[in-house]
């Protein structure tokens, strides 16, 4: 850390998974919802580039959610962001992308770069001593990634959950065991969740009901601090001062980053939405 440089320390913990389809959206979602009913500040993040997971985490915490993506936005970048989550925050989440291994960079890479430590999500429907034996293996994969434990999502029974348990090393614990509950799990249809704003009030429910089973079955006292260093980011040249730009929004075209709009911002212009669905001209702008 250079003298330029300041640093804030913030509990946070990294949720990954051995591939998508474990759960991890669910019991972060869950996480923060039950942490928020505490009184908590939640920041969640999100590995790569999703713009879905985002807005059913950022209605599940209250808060903002950013994307962290050490190829698209840069090191800095989610360094910066981390620094400023950890400032406001009591607690930081982030949620990683498919397998913890997969891709360049991968959600190891990034818990790795920030010294995050890992919980590694796993439905254990239809076995028992294996998880352990698995979540070991992805534990030990690499040394420079901190595992604080295994979530053992669609637990059976209580008897289940004993297997896992001590079948685990103690360096390794249980770190909660959530139930098969169909009215947690988050809607989707076959290219990942549904839109947050499509089903609003039906996600309240289970957020609600997550928190209800967090609070019974799992994490309940925040994880370990983690320091977080502000980082070197170049200012924003206002190349775009005084433009107005237009922005398809509407149930057609949501695919928006709120850094990006943040970004239109910075760089000096005025943004207005237009529906391409519904609205019979374009708005007054320079581009679109």
């Amino acid at each position: 850390m250079t003298d330029q440089q300041q640093s804030a320390r913030c509990p946070a913990l990294f949720l990954a998974a051995p591939s998508s389809g474990a759960g991890k959206t669910t019991i972060t979602a869950a996480l923060a919802r039950n942490f928020r009913q505490q009184g908590k500040v939640v920041r969640v993040f999100k590995t790569g580039p999703d713009y879905l997971d985002p807005q059913i985490l950022a209605q599940a915490s209250g808060q903002p959610v950013e994307q962290l993506d050490m190829w698209m936005a840069g090191e800095a970048y989610c360094q910066q962001k981390l620094y400023e989550a950890a400032l406001e925050a009591d607690l930081i989440l982030v949620e990683g992308v498919m397998g913890m291994f997969d891709g360049e960079p991968s959600s190891a890479d990034l818990a790795a770069r920030f010294n995050i430590p890992m919980a590694i999500v796993m439905d254990v429907k239809g076995m028992a001593q294996t998880a352990a034996a698995v979540a070991l293996g992805l534990a030990n994969f690499r040394d420079d990634i901190s595992v604080a434990g295994l979530i053992a999502n669609s637990c059976g029974t209580e008897r289940h959950a004993q297997l896992i348990r001590d079948a685990l090393p103690p360096e390794l614990p249980l770190l909660a065991t959530l139930p098969r509950d169909p009215d947690v799990a988050l809607p989707e249809r076959h290219l990942g969740l549904v839109q947050a704003d499509e089903v609003r009030d039906e996600l309240e429910i289970r957020f609600n009901r997550g928190a209800e089973w967090i609070a019974g079955n799992a994490i309940t006292e925040l994880p370990s601090e983690v320091e977080f260093v502000s980082a070197e980011v170049e200012a924003v040249e206002p190349l775009l001062s005084g433009k107005r730009i237009g922005v398809a929004k509407d149930a057609a075209f949501s695919f928006i980053y709120d850094a990006n709009l943040r970004m239109l911002t910075e760089m000096g212009a005025e943004y207005q939405f237009f529906s391409p669905l519904t609205d019979s001209e374009l708005p007054e702008v320079d581009a679109l």
